[in-house]
Formats: C-alpha cells, sequence, structure tokens
C-alpha cells in the first residue's frame, strides 16, 4: 500500500548502511589477494605490536605455555582439551592485538578474553580443528599399516620392520600434506569469529579461501618463520618467548592485510 503520508521535507534522507561493526571495511568476508613480500611484512607489523608490550607478551605466552602444560599433564584428556581451547585463546589475542593497533589498552585479560566473546563459536572451531586432526592421523596410520607395516609383519622376518621406513616416511609426509588445508582453514577462523561474528564452519571456509588465494605470500612467510624457529629453539628455546608472540601478532597482521584491502 502506498503511504498516505505527505513527505517532510526535513526528513533525513533513508538509505542502507552498511554495518561497520569489526575492525574496518566490510564484513562480507571477502578476501584480497597482496603481494608476495607482505609475506613478510606481516611478521614485521606482528614485531612491531610485540614492542609495544614486550614484557605483558612474554607473560602472556608463560601462562599460556603453563596452562597448556598442565592441562597435557592429564592423560588423553589433556591433549584434547588444549586443541579445543586454542583457537579460543586466539580469539582472545586477536582482540589484544586489535587493541594495540588502535593505541587501546593491552592488558593480561585478552589471554582470557575469547571466554567470553563468540565462546560457542570458538569452541566450535576447536572442534573441527580436533576431528580434522584425528582424521589426518586415521588415514597417516592406515598408509603407514598398509604400505610400511602390513607386508613386514606378514612376512614373519623381523628384518623386514627395517624396510617398513618407506611407507611410514610415505605416511608421515601425507600428514604433513593433508595438514596444510587444514591450517590453511583454521589460519584466520579465530579473527573471523572475533571481529565478523562468522559461525565456525563460516569463518574456516573464509580462512581456506583467503590463504589460498594467497599462496605466494604464506610460502614466503612459512619459509622465514620455519627459519626462525630453528634460530629461537637453539638458545634452550628462549627464543620462542619472542617469537611465538610475533607469530600470534603476525596473524593480526595478516587477516588486516588480507581482509582490509
Amino acid at each position: 500500500m502506498a503511504d498516505m503520508n505527505p513527505m517532510n521535507p526535513y526528513k533525513a534522507p533513508e538509505a542502507p548502511v552498511s554495518d561497520v561493526s569489526g575492525i574496518g571495511g566490510d564484513d562480507s568476508g571477502e578476501a584480497v589477494a597482496v603481494p608476495a613480500g607482505d609475506g613478510w611484512q606481516w611478521l614485521a607489523d606482528g614485531f612491531t605490536l610485540f614492542k609495544q608490550q614486550p614484557g605483558l607478551w612474554i607473560g602472556i605466552i608463560i601462562v599460556w605455555a603453563i596452562i597448556f602444560i598442565a592441562l597435557n599433564l592429564i592423560p588423553l584428556i589433556g591433549g584434547i582439551a588444549t586443541t579445543l581451547l586454542t583457537p579460543v585463546f586466539l580469539g582472545g589475542l586477536m582482540l589484544g592485538c586489535r587493541a594495540l593497533d588502535s593505541e587501546e589498552a593491552f592488558t593480561f585479560n585478552h589471554l582470557f578474553a575469547g571466554f567470553s566473546t563468540n565462546t560457542g563459536n570458538l569452541a566450535v572451531v576447536g572442534v573441527l580443528q580436533l576431528v580434522a586432526l584425528i582424521a589426518v592421523l586415521i588415514v597417516a596410520a592406515l598408509v603407514a599399516l598398509l604400505f610400511g607395516l602390513m607386508p613386514a609383519l606378514m612376512s614373519g622376518d623381523s628384518s623386514a620392520l627395517l624396510r617398513a621406513g618407506p611407507g611410514l616416511i610415505i605416511a608421515v609426509l601425507l600428514a604433513v600434506g593433508l595438514m596444510v588445508p587444514v591450517y590453511m582453514a583454521l589460519w584466520f577462523a579465530p579473527a573471523l569469529v572475533v571481529f565478523r561474528n562468522h559461525t565456525a564452519t563460516e569463518a574456516m571456509k573464509v580462512s581456506f579461501g583467503a590463504c589460498l588465494k594467497n599462496i605466494i605470500p604464506f610460502l614466503l612467510y612459512g619459509i622465514i618463520v620455519f627459519v626462525l624457529a630453528i634460530l629461537a629453539s637453539i638458545p634452550f628455546m628462549l627464543g620462542w618467548l619472542v617469537l611465538a608472540p610475533v607469530v600470534i601478532a603476525s596473524i593480526y597482521a595478516s587477516y588486516k592485510g588480507i581482509f582490509q584491502g
């Protein structure tokens, strides 16, 4: 039915306005392709965020490590719990990175902020991560059994176990290969959940697409992190007190670069 009210010349014009929640840009989850050199820039930006509060970052990493070590002392349940909770902790730290980036207060409580912000979806990301890990392990175990251990055991020759090596190597390589798409789906998932209110499955789908669109920058990023990880491990793993927060902050930097244009 047509509106019979007379037009009010002083009424503000009505037009659709996009939701401005989140860090910036639109909330469609659309990712952009970035230059290869951004793989290094993400780490540089992560280090910049780390330098703003290095003591607090190191304290957060130490407490997080203590929590996970304590959980892993519980047989079976502990390992499952750490997998389920990792996205929740990361979601909180993504909020902490945004606070630093926006020159707002970054506090120790950001480590636990994921327990009060979209906790359900973050936990579901953890569940899906656990399911994916179990599936990969099952596939790798079957390959190792069929192409390595089973022929050796059926031969009845104890020395044949030494020839099972190639099958085991294939199983390990297969597991690594299968984990690549899993981590592509997980990389941006916590950030997409806390910043754009995506569901867990939607966040993982968008994350996978964003990583796929930026394979080259991520390849460079992975090579650099691999080298830094070796260096960080040399002095009694102490370098990880710096590298771990830098990598976490670089996840935020990569999110901002790819989803903000």
